[in-house]
C-alpha cells in the first residue's frame, strides 16, 4: 500500500488505510467517519473472480453510500489524457433530479465544460400475435412531454445547456449519447428507489457498461 501509485499521486498529500473486513462496509464507514465529499473506485479488475468481487463492492457502496460515488471502469486506459470538456446528465424528471442538474452545472462551469442533458423515454412500443410495433403517436406524445419538462427544468434553475431525448434501453441509449457526443463524464442521481439507479437493478447496469466515468449523486 505505502508504495502504490507513488508517481500518479506525486505532490498530494495522500494517506494509505488498510482494513480487514466486508469491503463495501469499511469503505462506507470509512467514508462517514472522515466525512468525504466523494468515493472513488472502479467497477472492474483483471481477472473473472476479483472482478466479480469489486463489481460486488461497488453495486452494495452505491446502493448504501448516502455520499457521491465516481466510478470508472476504463481508468487505466486514460490515466495520462483524462479531462472534463464535454459533461453529460440523464435526468429522469423526478424531483431529484433538480439537485442531480444543479451539480451536474455546476461540476460543467467549475471545469469550463459543455453540458448536455439527457432524458430516456419507455419504448412506445405495442405487443400483438404479430409482433412489437412502435406507435409513433405515443412516441411523439412521450417525446413532447419530456421536451417540454427539460425546457421548464432548466428555466426553474436557470440553467442553459443542450438537451438530447432518447427512447428506448436506458443504458444502451445512454451509451450511444456518449459516444457521439464525445462525453467525459456522466452524472446520474441514484434516488429515489425504483429510479435509474433505484431497486430494480438498472441503475448498476448503467454504471457497469458506461463507457466513460459515472458520478452518481
Amino acid at each position: 500500500m505505502n508504495q502504490a501509485l507513488l508517481s500518479q499521486f506525486d505532490g498530494i498529500a495522500v494517506r494509505r488505510l488498510l482494513y480487514k473486513g466486508d469491503p463495501a462496509r469499511e469503505i462506507i464507514c470509512t467514508a462517514r467517519e472522515e466525512n468525504v465529499d466523494l468515493i472513488a473506485m472502479s467497477t472492474h479488475s483483471q481477472g473473472a473472480l476479483y472482478s466479480l468481487l469489486l463489481g460486488s463492492t461497488a453495486a452494495k457502496v452505491l446502493r448504501h453510500a448516502e455520499f457521491s460515488v465516481w466510478t470508472d471502469a476504463h481508468a487505466e486506459a486514460k490515466l495520462n489524457e483524462f479531462a472534463i470538456r464535454n459533461g453529460l446528465c440523464a435526468v429522469e424528471l423526478s424531483p431529484h433530479s433538480r439537485n442531480t442538474v444543479l451539480s451536474a452545472s455546476r461540476l460543467s462551469t467549475d471545469f469550463g465544460a459543455r453540458l448536455t442533458l439527457v432524458h430516456v423515454t419507455s419504448g412506445a412500443e405495442s405487443f400483438d400475435p404479430g409482433g412489437n410495433h412502435m406507435v409513433s403517436e405515443w412516441s411523439t406524445t412521450l417525446v413532447g412531454y419530456a421536451t417540454q419538462e427539460m425546457t421548464k427544468l432548466q428555466q426553474d434553475l436557470h440553467i442553459d445547456a443542450d438537451v438530447i431525448i432518447e427512447s428506448g434501453n436506458v443504458r444502451e441509449r445512454l451509451n450511444h449519447v456518449a459516444e457521439h457526443s464525445k462525453g467525459d463524464v456522466l452524472v446520474l442521481g441514484r434516488k429515489p428507489p425504483g429510479g435509474h439507479l433505484g431497486d430494480n437493478g438498472a441503475g448498476y447496469a448503467i454504471i457497469r457498461d458506461a463507457k466513460i466515468p459515472v458520478l452518481s449523486l
